[in-house]
C-alpha cells in the first residue's frame, strides 16, 4: 500500500468515527466509566475503536494499536501499524466541549507515515501523508516564521493533580518571555503550531496515541517536534512542537536546572 491509498484509508476511516461521535455527543444518555487509570471512557470511544479495528481485521500484514484495547498480537513486529485514539479529549466530550478528535496514524517500518486528525464538532479535519503535504480542510499548511520567544504565541497543556510538577514552574516561565500564552491543550494546540497560528505548543504528558497522527501533519507542515528533553520519540511520554526557529529556545527554557530531576 503507497502513502496516497494509505492516506485515503485513513481518512474514510474518520468518516466512520465522526459518524459514531457526532451522533453520542452531548446526548443525554451517553454512557461513560473510569478506566484503572481514572481517566473517563465512553461509549464512543469504544465503538470507535471497535468499527476502525473491523475495517483494518483483513490485512493481515496491519496491526492496530489503540488507546481502548491496546496492541493487536504481533503488533511489535508488524511492518504496518496503526495507532489509533478514537477520541483524543474525551473529558471534553463528555462534557459537552466541542474540542474533541479520533486520531488515527500509520507507522511504515518505523516511520509514521500518515495522520489524520477529525474533529467534526469544530467542523475541521487535519491531515497528511509523507511527501504529500498537510493540510487541512483542503488548505495546505505550512508553520510561523517567528523567530523570536518574545514574539512568539505558545500554547501548553496544565494539570491540576501535581502530574506537572517541577516543569510547571518552567511552563509559566517560558510563558512570561513569549508574546501571548493559552492553554488549548490535547491535539488542538499542536494543529495550530502546523497552520502557523501558534509557534510553539507544549504537553508534558502524552501517550503514543495522543501525538502519532500528529507528527506527519507536522513534518509535513515544516514544524519540529521532540520529547520535552529533546528525544524525537513519539513514544516517549511528552510533546514540544514548534515552527523550528524557537524549538531550541523553548527545550532550553523546559530544561531541569542541572542536578536535578524533570
Amino acid at each position: 500500500m503507497d502513502t496516497a491509498a494509505a492516506l485515503d484509508l485513513a481518512l474514510g476511516l474518520a468518516d466512520r468515527a465522526d459518524a459514531i461521535t457526532t451522533a453520542r455527543f452531548r446526548a443525554h444518555d451517553l454512557h461513560v466509566t473510569t478506566k484503572p487509570d481514572l481517566t473517563p471512557v465512553s461509549e464512543a470511544d469504544q465503538a470507535v475503536e471497535r468499527v476502525i479495528r473491523e475495517v483494518l481485521s483483513d490485512r493481515p500484514d496491519h496491526a492496530v494499536i489503540g488507546e481502548e484495547y491496546g496492541a493487536d498480537a504481533g503488533a511489535a513486529d508488524a511492518t504496518h501499524r496503526w495507532i489509533i485514539d478514537p477520541i483524543d479529549g474525551t473529558k471534553n466530550y463528555v462534557r459537552g466541549v466541542p474540542i474533541w478528535a479520533t486520531l488515527i496514524a500509520l507507522e511504515v517500518g518505523g516511520r509514521l507515515d500518515v495522520g489524520v486528525v477529525s474533529a467534526p464538532a469544530l467542523g475541521m479535519r487535519w491531515w497528511a501523508g509523507r511527501g504529500l503535504g498537510a493540510f487541512r480542510d483542503g488548505e495546505r499548511l505550512s508553520v510561523s516564521e517567528v523567530g523570536d520567544l518574545a514574539d512568539a504565541q505558545l500554547s501548553f497543556a496544565w494539570d491540576t493533580t501535581g502530574a506537572f510538577a517541577g516543569i510547571g514552574d518552567r511552563l509559566l516561565a517560558l510563558a512570561h518571555r513569549c508574546w501571548r500564552a493559552r492553554g488549548i491543550g490535547d491535539f488542538w494546540q499542536h494543529l495550530l503550531v502546523a497552520e502557523g497560528a501558534f509557534d510553539i505548543a507544549v504537553d508534558p504528558v502524552v501517550s503514543h496515541w495522543d501525538v502519532a497522527a500528529l507528527v506527519p501533519i507536522l513534518e509535513e507542515a515544516g514544524a519540529r517536534w521532540s520529547t520535552v528533553d529533546g528525544r524525537a520519540d513519539a513514544d516517549g511520554g511528552s510533546f514540544v512542537c514548534s515552527n523550528g526557529l524557537l524549538h531550541d529556545a523553548a527545550l532550553d527554557a523546559l530544561a531541569a536546572p542541572t542536578g536535578t530531576e524533570a
